[in-house]
């Protein structure tokens, strides 16, 4: 199978390759600029559409960022504010006190949660800070707090409803995710013919996500970094972006071919050790420079309120703010559920309690301390962008940072392209069918938008990422909307089980038997 999929890779090389060069470095050069002269322009037609905008005050306001915080307001109030009650119970899960082997499933809650981590705690940390502070200003890490802990109630709502209506399977497997909830929900609501649409343009701009926030913005920032500290222009993939894609193909190809089980398996080992290692070192800069930890908190705030030296002053700095943290924490979006309803549990709720952790962890700590990094540093301002500010940033702190940068990136972008790879092969199932054939042929996509993402320049690439994932919002906010009350009934039936001693922790239970 990894010879076939490497076989299609080589066909795409191939196709874009200048007949006439024929010196082997004009052939790379030319190759990586002929990629990104195809793919600019429809990146820009896509987002054009996604993120229509409507002016407020001095600033253009897209209306889909507006759509996601609203849902996640009406989820928080709907829930009574469920992200801050029950934490702790979330923490319990995720240890395992409730869970039981003989559920049906194919990961543990801890499984699920690093599975779907490693798509949220990614490059977005990083790259996408850097992108929200140097757009918004150090005010937009405020409104990515704020987003990141209304985000918690939607994917609270979103992962509980993708447990409940996931497809289980005699062999052990399950599916799940919007595409489920959103047909067989809203059949039971009397509208098959709504849910079924829905769920078929969710699938389509869930493909569309993986290839692109998934994958193609994964691979590119993960390149610039490792051509930075590898001799910048003098590196071995300056120029030959497409070489550092085959390779990165390759590798991630050899992974995704064993499933989520697989997958799982190299996540739940990869996340928790990239997550401490990234917040280390950036703990680490920051205590060199602790003397300037409130002069930076005080920048926020007040650049929250202000907008000071931003363009669309505090709305600019909301929208920047609003904007990266969704890319970051996904949440709305629908791709984790995808993940979350592979969890072996028999109460679907279970599973959106441990989600909620999610946007926390992603948003509220990593991308915090990313910006303090950052604004620390004093290389806001100095014109870099994306994930070659925050290596500026890092290298504030010793010259040798921006390795261990390095290091946590190419981690970040190899989890999140494996998670990615899973909910973009969910959705193309779904569409046409389990199967390895159908599998496989979208396994051989996936990695050739690998070698696309590393060939070509930021702004294209952020462009068709974030409308992907955003479109990807429109479909699956309607069938929350629709789906709150099935969500509601959920919780009040988990907890009177657990009121009656009908539910229990497993491990006391087993103990008792």
């Amino acid at each position: 199978m990894i010879t076939r999929m490497l076989a299609a890779l080589a066909a795409v090389l191939v196709s874009v390759v200048p007949a006439a060069a024929q010196d082997p470095d004009e052939v790379a050069t030319t190759l990586d600029q002929r990629i990104n002269q195809w793919f600019t322009p429809v990146s820009d037609f896509v987002g054009s559409i996604i993120f229509f905008e409507v002016p407020i005050g001095d600033v253009n306001f897209p209306l889909i960022v507006g759509w996601l915080v609203l849902a996640a307001a009406v989820c928080t109030i709907y829930f009574g504010f469920v992200q801050f009650r029950q934490v702790k119970h979330s923490i319990s899960l995720v240890k395992g006190d409730y869970s039981d082997p003989e559920d049906a499933g194919e990961v543990s809650h801890f499984q699920a949660l690093t599975t779907a981590l490693s798509a949220t705690v990614g490059l977005g940390n990083i790259a996408g800070v850097a992108v929200a502070v140097t757009l918004g200003g150090p005010g937009a890490t405020f409104w990515m707090v704020v987003a990141g802990i209304l985000g918690m109630a939607t994917k609270f709502t979103e992962c509980t409803l993708g447990v409940k209506y996931r497809n289980e399977y005699a062999d052990g497997r399950v599916s799940g995710g919007p595409m489920y909830y959103l047909s067989k929900g809203l059949a039971e609501r009397g509208q098959p013919g709504l849910g079924r649409t829905l769920a078929i343009i969710f699938s389509i701009c869930c493909v569309g996500g993986a290839v692109g926030g998934g994958n193609m913005f994964q691979v590119n920032q993960a390149l610039q970094q490792v051509v930075g500290v590898t001799g910048g222009e003098a590196s071995i993939f300056a120029g030959r972006g497409w070489l550092f894609g085959v390779i990165m193909a390759a590798i991630i190809g050899m992974v995704i071919i064993g499933g989520i089980k697989s997958i799982a398996r190299v996540t739940e080992k990869v996340v928790p050790f990239m997550a401490i290692f990234y917040v280390v070192t950036g703990l680490a800069i920051l205590a060199i420079n602790y003397d300037q930890i409130g002069w930076a908190f005080g920048q926020i705030f007040a650049g929250a309120f202000t907008g000071e030296g931003v363009a669309g002053g505090v709305i600019g700095a909301l929208i920047q703010g609003f904007r990266r943290a969704a890319f970051s924490n996904e949440a709305g979006i629908g791709s984790a559920p995808i993940a979350h309803s592979a969890v072996r549990t028999k109460e679907p709720v279970t599973e959106g309690y441990v989600a909620l952790l999610e946007p926390f962890i992603d948003t509220v700590v990593i991308c915090t301390m990313t910006a303090l990094v950052i604004v620390i540093s004093g290389e806001l301002g100095s014109g870099l962008e994306g994930v070659e500010l925050t290596s500026a940033a890092f290298a504030s702190g010793a010259s040798w940072f921006p390795i261990l940068l390095a290091i946590a990136v190419v981690l970040f972008a190899f989890s999140t392209m494996l998670s990615w790879s899973y909910y973009g092969l969910k959705a193309w199932t779904y569409m046409f069918g389990e199967g390895q054939a159908q599998e496989l042929v979208f396994k051989a996509i996936f990695c050739a938008f690998i070698i696309l993402g590393a060939s070509v320049t930021l702004d294209p690439v952020i462009a068709f990422s974030d409308s992907m994932l955003f479109a990807m919002s429109i479909p699956n906010i309607i069938g929350i909307y629709l789906l709150l009350p099935v969500v509601r009934r959920e919780v009040r039936q988990y907890w009177a089980k657990i009121e009656s001693g009908e539910i229990t922790k497993f491990k006391n239970a087993a103990a008792e038997a």
